[in-house]
């Protein structure tokens, strides 16, 4: 690491606020150079190296974020916030929109001036962490096609941010990776990366789980609570199915993210937390907006970033290229010998629409590992009761809007449920036999739609949350590896 003093460019045409910012950076070993414009700053970043930038947004010669983009552009390496004025949000978002790396809000406090320098000096230190990037994103992002290469190149620009993160994509494409990845290559790394799935949490529960309680506050609370907000604190908060969230939540989770304070169920005191939000859905949110059904103002507040996934029938070869990730992950993790994929099988794999994305490949490739008897995983092993999940398309077909499963309600097991399993005779208790068939149900539904929860907890005439919590009870709700 460097022995030289950090230097920082502050941007203000406030003297007496400059010299103050001066001074209290000056005690905790940061050297600060002044420009009282946009045009002095632009020579100074000209002349010398600094290690981050700091601009008001009304400078007398034009506006803070056009300094901004100029940083972005010719300094891409030198991280640049903003100061706002107090409670002035929708300036503070078009900032980090055009590519600053945090906002603090006047009047500029001592410790906050501190913690904002100190989030974006810190990762310019010790350059090592480049290499370190790149190997964190081929671990945990699989794919060479250049749309993922752009997801790549935008998923490093964002993480040097601090703004919130939305993350769009079909079900199965790989959101809660993104979100980890985001957070693995961000100065936030060393902190909890804390992923909580909304749809997962029942409604009567929800409060708890996200804000935490004190001893005594409703019945059955015997002990003091951490929510997972506080417990985020330092690192980032992945709200997947962000959707879900009913409006009482999302009125409580907007303050939250707005004044990065919570308040315990029970407690009259505020907490301040510190943590970036990253929010996913597969749903379509302004249409929600639309129906009454999510709030605009939360909307804004987490919308600042974005991230569109695509499907992975838009990734061509890297279909091949997750398959042979996914089989030598699994050969390791059964203690198997490794396996490889016929051309035959290979080619049948890039002519499927995959309408389940990578959770469905993933699906597929442990089916064919359990069905295979040999070192080789050919096109019967891949296409064992696939006609009900696989359509054969081609693997580049013009982009269109792919048709969902059409719903229609189980109603009797004789559909699907075998013969054998009809009339088998419980071995082990009335109690596992029926989990069996329950299992069998919630599998056969998940394949008639393709491995999409939602279609599959309509079918079933059950709420999301009954499902997640059958198909984590099974051991069937696979996390992480490209799976949200």
């Amino acid at each position: 690491m460097t022995t030289q003093q950090p230097r920082v460019l502050l941007v203000d045409d406030e003297k007496d606020l400059c010299m103050l910012m001066q001074m209290s950076l000056k005690r905790i070993g940061i050297q600060a150079e002044v420009a009282y414009n946009i045009t002095q700053a632009k020579q100074q970043l000209k002349a010398q190296r600094f290690d981050a930038c700091l601009t008001d947004l009304n400078l007398p010669d034009g506006d803070g974020i056009q300094l901004v983009r100029h940083v972005t552009e010719y300094y891409p390496n030198t991280p640049i916030a903003v100061i706002t004025a107090y409670g002035n949000m929708e300036i503070a978002i078009a900032a980090l929109k055009a590519g600053a790396f945090d906002f603090v809000s006047k009047p500029v406090r001592s410790e906050d001036l501190q913690q904002l320098l100190e989030k974006a000096i810190i990762p310019n230190e010790d350059n090592s962490h480049l290499t370190a990037s790149s190997a964190i994103e081929e671990r945990m992002l699989i794919g060479s096609s250049e749309v993922i290469q752009q997801l790549k190149h935008t998923i490093r620009k964002i993480s040097k941010t601090q703004a919130p993160v939305f993350i769009t994509g079909e079900s199965g494409t790989g959101k809660e990776v993104v979100a980890n990845l985001i957070h693995s290559l961000s100065n936030r790394k060393n902190g909890p990366f804390v992923p909580i799935n909304c749809g997962a949490i029942p409604v009567e529960l929800m409060e708890s789980e996200l804000f935490g309680h004190k001893k005594g506050s409703f019945t059955n609370a015997t002990q003091d609570k951490q929510g997972l907000i506080q417990a985020a604190h330092g690192g980032s908060l992945f709200l997947d199915e962000i959707a879900e969230l009913p409006m009482n939540m999302q009125v409580k989770l907007l303050r939250a993210v707005q004044e990065k304070k919570i308040r315990p169920i029970g407690s009259d005191v505020e907490i301040a937390v510190d943590f970036r939000i990253i929010s996913a859905t597969h749903q379509n949110l302004e249409a929600l907006i639309q129906q009454g059904k999510f709030r605009q103002d939360l909307f804004f507040r987490l919308h600042v970033m974005d991230i569109r996934l695509p499907p992975l029938r838009e990734r061509g070869q890297d279909i091949l290229e997750l398959a042979h990730y996914f089989i030598q992950k699994i050969c390791q993790e059964w203690q198997i010998p490794n396996k490889q994929l016929t051309l035959t099988a290979q080619q049948f794999l890039l002519e499927q629409r995959f309408s389940g994305n990578v959770r469905e490949l993933r699906n597929i490739i442990e089916r064919a590992l359990t069905l295979s008897d040999s070192t080789v995983i050919d096109i019967q092993h891949i296409r064992y009761h696939s006609e009900s999940r696989l359509s054969s398309q081609t693997s580049n077909p013009a982009p269109v809007k792919v048709p969902e499963p059409e719903v229609k309600p189980i109603s009797h097991q004789s559909e699907i449920l075998t013969p054998r399993q009809r009339f088998k005779l419980p071995e082990e208790g009335l109690e596992a036999y029926l989990e069996s068939i329950e299992k069998n149900i919630l599998l056969n539904a998940l394949e008639m739609t393709h491995w999409n929860r939602t279609m599959a907890a309509k079918k079933l005439q059950m709420s999301f949350r009954s499902l997640r919590y059958r198909l984590k009870k099974f051991g069937l709700d696979i996390e992480g590896d490209e799976d949200s």
